[in-house]
């Protein structure tokens, strides 16, 4: 830190991660982080999903879990949107991130080649 301009950046940019963890009857995005799932690439998969919605500018709770036992299907994204069914998509690639944005959370229509399972709240 070399002014005082550069830590209310800092603090700004924290605070949008922090609000993004927030749970409420916002979006949700899980990502599966379990050492399996780190191995088949979910870092690069938060990372896109992250950046997606950064450029966005959406408001979506982002949050991580452990392995779910899946983990051939690995890296895992779940997501939940307020009053629809969460939905997981499964052996994922970093390109697939934007069109599960587009597609489900933005348009809610299920990226069915992607999805593994639909689950009912």
């Amino acid at each position: 830190m070399k002014s005082l301009e550069e830590l209310k950046e800092l603090r700004e940019k924290l605070q949008k991660d922090i609000a993004m963890r927030d749970d409420s009857e916002k979006p949700k995005i899980i990502i599966g982080m379990g050492t399996c799932g780190i191995a088949a690439g979910a870092r690069n998969i938060l990372q896109a999903v992250l950046e997606e919605i950064d450029k966005r500018n959406l408001d979506i709770v982002v949050t991580q879990t452990g392995c779910i036992g899946m983990c051939e299907k690995e890296p895992l994204l779940d997501v939940q949107l307020p009053g629809k069914k969460r939905v997981t998509y499964g052996n994922l690639e970093v390109n697939d991130v934007k069109r599960i944005i587009v597609e489900y959370v933005i348009n809610g229509k299920i990226v069915e080649d992607l999805a593994i399972a639909h689950f009912e709240e």
